[in-house]
């Protein structure tokens, strides 16, 4: 399974925004009405602003709601997919190509950095969180949320897979911040995931690896899993 966050893959993974929307669309809160995007977005208005950045953007989701809700502040959205960019760009936010192993932007830049489910992509993670640091101004914040070891691991294991365990995860994510950063505050999120039937169970497990999804043996009505996310903020 490690073949997933693998540069290569993740490039192809990412070519466009079908993926990822596939599995957006799955997730439900937690069984207390908790979801990690709240969380995130609570700490982002937290810190009061006046720039944020997001590396790894995405399709723009998140970076969005952050201009939404601090409208005081200037957000600035990075990706390596040009694809991410444009969309990026198209919901109003300012959005550029960049690479966080080598940000284009000056020491002290930020007020707050975000990186949503990310850093586990990222083949130089210590290079990376190095560059999250400089850029920071100094007692800026960063917010992670990333994915934990147990997350689908029901689902993973039922097409014959194993679960994915990262260099950045639930487990091991505060202690790769504190290499970087004094003080790592984390919340761990149970999530859940619905898939309505069989087919999108499949296509949930083909949008990163069609050998596990061809696995994955029939099942009637609803499947539910456990998902596994923590939350980070580091100062």
């Amino acid at each position: 399974m490690e073949h997933m966050t693998q540069p290569g893959r993740v490039a192809e993974q990412y070519r466009d925004e079908s993926r990822l929307q596939t599995r957006r669309s799955v997730w439900r809160n937690s069984a207390d009405g908790r979801n990690p995007q709240d969380s995130a977005a609570a700490a982002v208005r937290a810190a009061s602003p006046a720039r944020i950045l997001e590396v790894g953007c995405g399709t723009g989701v998140f970076a969005a709601r952050l201009a939404a809700e601090n409208p005081h502040a200037t957000v600035t959205a990075t990706d390596l997919s040009e694809r991410f960019v444009a969309l990026t760009a198209e919901r109003g936010v300012g959005a550029q190509r960049a690479d966080v192993q080598e940000l284009p932007f000056p020491d002290g830049y930020a007020d707050v950095v975000v990186a949503m489910w990310m850093l586990y992509h990222v083949p130089d993670l210590d290079q990376g969180l190095r560059e999250i640091r400089r850029v920071l101004r100094p007692g800026g914040t960063f917010v992670a949320v990333t994915n934990g070891d147990a997350h689908l691991a029901g689902l993973l294991r039922a097409a014959g897979g194993e679960p994915l365990v990262t260099q950045f995860s639930a487990e091991n994510g505060a202690a790769v911040l504190r290499r970087h950063f004094g003080e790592v505050t984390q919340e761990h999120i149970t999530t859940r995931a619905q898939f309505d039937d069989h087919a999108q169970a499949v296509a949930y497990l083909a949008s990163f690896d069609e050998a596990l999804a061809n696995r994955l043996p029939p099942f009637d009505g609803v499947l539910e899993d456990a998902g596994s996310t923590a939350v980070f903020v580091a100062r």
